[in-house]
């Protein structure tokens, strides 16, 4: 008979969504989980005032008409929608205690909730409202799709954002140096600046703008402006033995769960990249 041990540990990919590209905060009003709405700031352009006294033609005899007006932008209202993931431990009550199942469903949520995140965050947002960049003649370079985001980020918000990239092309960024490590924070920089996450979760979904599945031998990218998360406890149901026993089978389960509020602002870019020329 083989001998029982432990099981084999694991830790969540190094640069997810959950690591050094956003800005997590564990929520002490537990309402936020039920969802934000906020007023975007800089989605507004910020334009170049040319004053009509220092220009140099003269109207001359012809009507100079209204004056110009410098140019004001209303805020939009943006949003984001509670995200909860969980993981559940279901066995047999011969042989294993509710807190040898508590303790599984917690190892396991806390090895898996990020990619599950991602995931939820994929679906609900990225696939959702992003814009294709993708031109006519189809997929392009992992290259010209990163600059081609970056691009479309720059010109629409101007400031820091997030690229969004599956696990599964993460390899092919090395291939032109598209992305070097940050000493001071461990994550992932382009050359423009820009944070990159690379998700296990992502590559799980691999869907484009609408949610359409990628063709084989491609993949989606996104970029997005600052991501800010919303984190609440890890709540364990139930949270003692008793209630945790189906009694019509004997057997227990113990469901272990955490609510998440994924933010961010401004355009949300797409484009289709080769991975397998």
């Amino acid at each position: 008979m083989r001998m029982h041990a432990e099981a084999i540990a694991g830790e969540p990919l190094p640069h997810g969504i959950l690591g050094a590209c956003t800005n997590i905060r564990d929520v002490k009003n537990t309402h936020e989980l039920l969802g934000i709405e906020w007023l975007a700031l800089g989605c507004c352009p910020v334009n170049v005032w040319r004053d009509p006294c220092l220009e140099d033609e003269s109207p001359g005899d012809e009507s100079p008409g209204a004056r110009p007006r410098k140019e004001f932008c209303r805020p939009a209202t943006e949003h984001a929608d509670p995200i909860t993931v969980y993981a559940g431990a279901e066995c047999s009550t011969i042989g294993w205690t509710y807190a040898e199942a508590r303790a599984h469903a917690e190892a396991s949520l806390a090895l898996g909730e990020q990619e599950a995140v991602e995931a939820g965050f994929w679906t609900s947002k990225l696939a959702m409202t992003a814009v294709d960049l993708t031109p006519a003649a189809g997929p392009v370079s992992v290259a010209q799709g990163v600059a081609a985001l970056e691009g479309c980020l720059a010109e629409s918000y101007g400031g820091r954002g997030v690229l969004h990239v599956p696990a599964g092309a993460a390899a092919l960024l090395g291939c032109c140096n598209l992305l070097t490590e940050d000493p001071a924070t461990g994550s992932l920089r382009t050359l423009a600046g820009n944070c990159a996450i690379i998700g296990a979760g992502y590559s799980a979904m691999n869907t484009g703008p609408g949610g359409i599945p990628a063709e084989p031998g491609t993949a989606w990218l996104y970029i997005t402006g600052p991501v800010v998360i919303r984190r609440g406890p890890a709540e364990t149901i139930p949270d003692r033995p008793g209630p945790s026993v189906n009694t019509r089978n004997n057997d227990r389960e113990v469901l272990v769960e955490r609510t998440y509020v994924v933010g961010t602002t401004c355009t949300v870019c797409a484009v289709q990249v080769v991975t397998c020329p």
